[in-house]
């Protein structure tokens, strides 16, 4: 890293846990599991019929009603999570900071859900039905686009999609344009909202979804031997990041730095991991040499733990290899377990967790887990929460296409 560093001043959180900071971070440390039947639609002739569903989002509260009626659901919760980052950070949008302020907010599949009932629209009335906002909604760069609009950002207005490391990769490309000088402030992160029959439908013809829709709370089940899929969940979380001294020069609150970022590619197979977790071992190392760091400076691992049979097993043979001896002394926790996998926004709301268990000493558990793994058997700080002084987490992502991702967090004295 040079001397540009970027810092976390502020965040705003959309959940299935709730809308905002504090419904987050005390239903993780509770263990508060709010997976359920999907609501969203009809379900009952899918094989998975479960889902972590936001509960109270009302988008009204961040922006007029028509306008909300013009963004797919993927927009609105990045806008509103945007708007809470601004007022948490107190950072202010002005004539003279615009230009120096960018937007990078990823998402994995972008308004699905608009592009699903237009596509109805169309074959049932026609194509003269169709919305004339059906191609502004579905695109996956208009989270990004929409919050650079409503907030009057004008610097760089990009989007990363890769899938469910599309957070951290907005969160590591983000810090980069910070440290480079491109820009001296990002809102950055991700959003994501299909809930909807297709996504769930494609998720589970291709055997990623857990089936036991008898038991939705205990779904989600990271590094569990019974372990059957991973549920899908939809929020965002966006991250307002700083240059480090112009942050400490308004006063600003620091809750943390983006210390070491990288990403590699497995080259494998378009939806599994690499069954030598090659691309993540580089990613993992790549990171740590980025943050200057050895195994050992890391207190806290976020894994991705999707509760998919390939990906906890291959993401455990991973942090085995890299860290060697210490796997098994640091402590690694999945908040899928809680929340299920948010995919594009899910490693910004992970990184969000890091600085959390940073700032409250404590790290959030891994749920629903009760049968141990001889495949997966470091410590999942298993369904309760844990003191720990953590001063360095590292966060890790893996998606589809190979995609990897991982950021390391450094808690700031």
């Amino acid at each position: 890293m040079g001397e540009r560093r970027a810092v976390v001043t502020g965040f705003g959180l959309i959940t299935p846990l709730g809308v905002g900071i504090d419904p987050f971070w005390h239903g993780l440390l509770e263990g508060r599991r709010v997976i359920r039947p999907i609501t969203h639609f009809d379900a009952s002739a899918l094989s998975c019929r479960i889902a972590g569903e936001v509960p109270d989002f009302d988008p009204e509260q961040f922006m007029e009603k028509k306008e909300a009626r013009r963004l797919d659901r993927v927009i609105q919760f990045a806008v509103a999570a945007s708007g809470m980052a601004l007022k948490h950070s107190g950072y202010q949008i002005t004539d003279r900071t615009s230009e120096r302020t960018g937007v990078l907010i990823g998402s994995g599949i972008g308004g699905l859900g608009t592009l699903e009932t237009q596509h109805r629209i169309m074959i049932d009335r026609g194509p003269d039905r169709v919305s004339p906002f059906l191609a502004a909604m579905m695109i996956a760069d208009m989270p990004s686009g929409m919050t650079s609009i409503t907030y009057g950002i004008k610097g760089p207005n990009l989007c990363v999609v890769t899938a469910c490391a599309t957070g951290t990769n907005s969160l590591g490309e983000a810090a980069r344009m910070i440290e480079r000088g491109d820009v001296d402030a990002m809102l950055a992160g991700g959003a994501e909202a299909v809930i909807v029959p297709i996504a769930v439908a494609a998720f589970a013809a291709a055997r990623a979804l857990s089936q036991n829709n008898d038991d939705p709370k205990g779904a989600s089940r990271p590094f569990d031997a019974k372990r059957d899929g991973f549920v899908m969940g939809e929020g965002a979380a966006v991250l307002m990041l700083e240059e480090k001294a112009i942050a400490q020069a308004r006063g600003a609150t620091i809750y943390g730095e983006i210390v070491g970022y990288a990403s590699t590619s497995d080259a494998h197979h378009i939806t599994a991991p690499e069954p030598e977790a090659n691309g993540a071992i580089r990613c993992m190392n790549l990171a740590l040499k980025d943050a200057g760091m050895a195994p050992t400076d890391v207190g806290y691992i976020n894994a991705h733990g999707t509760s998919t049979q390939l990906n906890d097993a291959a993401e455990t043979r991973a942090i085995k290899q890299v860290f060697g001896d210490q796997a098994y002394k640091v402590p690694i926790s999945s908040i899928k377990s809680i929340t299920g996998h948010m995919l594009g926004a899910a490693g910004a709301v992970e990184a969000v967790a890091c600085l959390l268990a940073m700032r409250d000493s404590v790290i959030p558990p891994t749920v629903n887990y009760t049968t141990p793994d001889p495949n997966c058997d470091l410590d999942y700080v298993p369904n309760r929460p844990r003191q720990a002084n953590v001063s360095v987490s590292l966060s890790n992502s893996f998606g589809f296409g190979g995609h990897n991702a991982c950021i390391v967090l450094e808690k700031t004295a």
